[in-house]
């Protein structure tokens, strides 16, 4: 499991994340928060190369913007 970081802000439907390591998770990967919850997929990466950030697509829309200050982990 690898942390992504925290979520930023919400736009469009997407949850944003400014990722908090070195490393540049791949589109694709299934999101999950603390407790091991499915949260989404990454859907995109972008923003500056030293640290990016990523959309996430939520599994459910319904409180997208409780996701805010969320850490999250990809799988």
């Amino acid at each position: 499991m690898q942390r992504i970081g925290t979520v930023d802000r919400t736009a469009q439907g997407l949850a944003i994340v400014r990722i908090d390591s070195n490393e540049t998770p791949d589109i694709g990967l299934m999101v999950i928060d603390e407790s091991l919850s499915t949260v989404g997929r990454i859907v995109d990466v972008f923003g500056p190369v030293e640290r990016p950030y990523v959309a996430i697509t939520p599994t459910s829309t319904n409180g997208l913007t409780d996701l805010v200050g969320t850490k999250l982990y990809a799988r």
